[in-house]
């Protein structure tokens, strides 16, 4: 007898807040299109550090989105995070007369960078002016689960919640704890990962990292999978989805649904020098038998994309010992607009399932030159027409954390 688990976990709502625009339709735009999201760092002066580009949002005005007594206590990633929590209600149809009760609606959200800006600046009133200029706010401001909290607080939404933390790949990994809370019985999470670090002390812990270009060429600073790929650029913002149960979603009329989360998995790399290798392949097989899919199954593959050579091998590795050589098309759209740390995978999410709705693959940013070793069939220019049904899409973080989320079109 089966104990697969029966609810089956929908998209009903999505939202993006991003360097490549504000709202879903605007960044889905963006990147077919091909706009570069990344310039040169305009929040603080950038002269003196080795690199200088980030994937920065511009047009944000909290004021226009938030009430004034949530700007005192909150850091810019949580104003993205409300405002997009705002918005992926909205976009799913749901509101104070949707016949929720408070207990039906959970929030699992993932950040790795918690309230950097906020932080940084509370700290230095700390050394300039002493104790007593410090917002009390900065108690919870600079908190892993606050963006989780204050969404929760704003919306009423008090069913089961968390924050995970995973870099890269916390933002599927709350997008796949998500999809078990609904299937265990909560009508619907609100989901997804949002991140920013872009202050001076922000930027030069990501520069720290050793994985960031310092090529200063906006065009040519982040080239997943190209010969010329010479490391990553930062950015900030992230995605949020209204996890939902079909069931429920049918009976209360929502507007439309995007997909299904129809699998998801989670692995970790084995210890430096074991001589074992990464496990980012393993996440994906995990997450298709999750799905109960077969690697032929797969339409397109949203990859990591780090742009670090090495990185990208392994990446390309893993797909064709999954698809074969130039098994599946793949993309890593990221490109244009930086890593968003926890943000990266929802928005990647956020742009599969609009993939799976037009079918067209958005391209990869500027990345031509793919090596041949590599053997994969990367989108490269332009968008590519497909039948698209099933996406794969990947996310690692830093310290060996992988992850994989399967996403279906929907078929009642």
């Amino acid at each position: 007898m089966s104990t697969r688990p029966t609810k089956r976990a929908v998209v009903t709502g999505i939202s993006v807040v991003a360097p490549g625009g504000l709202g879903t339709e605007r960044y889905w735009k963006s990147l077919l299109t091909g706009e570069n999201g990344i310039g040169e760092v305009s929040r603080f002066d950038a002269a003196r550090y080795p690199s200088r580009l980030a994937g920065q949002i511009d047009d944000f005005e909290a004021a226009e989105h938030l009430p004034s007594r949530l700007l005192p206590q909150t850091d810019v990633s949580t104003r993205y995070a409300l405002a997009a929590a705002d918005w992926a209600l909205a976009d799913a149809g749901v509101g104070p007369d949707s016949g929720f009760d408070d207990y039906d609606l959970g929030v699992v959200t993932s950040t790795a960078q918690g309230g950097f800006d906020f932080t940084h600046r509370e700290f230095h009133k700390l050394w300039s002016q002493g104790p007593a200029y410090v917002s009390v706010y900065e108690s919870f401001a600079w908190f892993y689960a606050v963006n989780t909290g204050q969404i929760s607080i704003r919306n009423t939404m008090r069913g089961p919640s968390a924050a995970l933390v995973g870099e890269q790949a916390g933002g599927l990994d709350a997008l796949g704890h998500a999809r078990r809370t609904v299937r265990r019985g909560t009508r619907l999470v609100l989901s997804g990962g949002v991140d920013s670090a872009l202050d001076p002390w922000g930027y030069a812990s990501q520069l720290a990292g050793g994985l960031v270009s310092t090529v200063a060429d906006p065009e040519r600073a982040y080239l997943p999978f190209d010969a010329d790929a010479s490391g990553q650029v930062p950015g900030e913002g992230g995605a949020v989805l209204i996890v939902e149960d079909g069931d429920s979603a049918r009976e209360r009329g929502a507007e439309r649904i995007y997909g299904e989360i129809a699998g998801y998995a989670a692995t970790f790399d084995p210890a430096p020098g074991s001589g074992r290798p990464p496990a980012l392949g393993r996440a994906a097989e995990l997450a298709l038998a999750d799905a109960g899919l077969t690697p032929s199954d797969v339409s397109v593959v949203f990859a990591d994309g780090a742009g670090v050579p090495e990185l990208d091998r392994a990446e390309a590795e893993a797909l064709t010992g999954l698809f074969g050589p130039r098994g599946v098309p793949v993309t890593a759209p990221k490109a244009l607009i930086g890593r968003l740390c926890a943000g990266g995978g929802p928005v990647d999410v956020a742009a599969a399932l609009l993939a799976l709705r037009d079918q067209v693959i958005p391209a990869s940013g500027r990345s031509t030159r793919v090596p041949d070793a590599y053997g994969i069939d990367l989108v490269t220019g332009e968008p590519r027409a497909a039948a698209l049904d099933t996406a794969l899409v990947l996310a690692r973080g830093r310290h060996g954390f992988n992850s994989a989320v399967v996403l279906t079109a929907f078929r009642p």
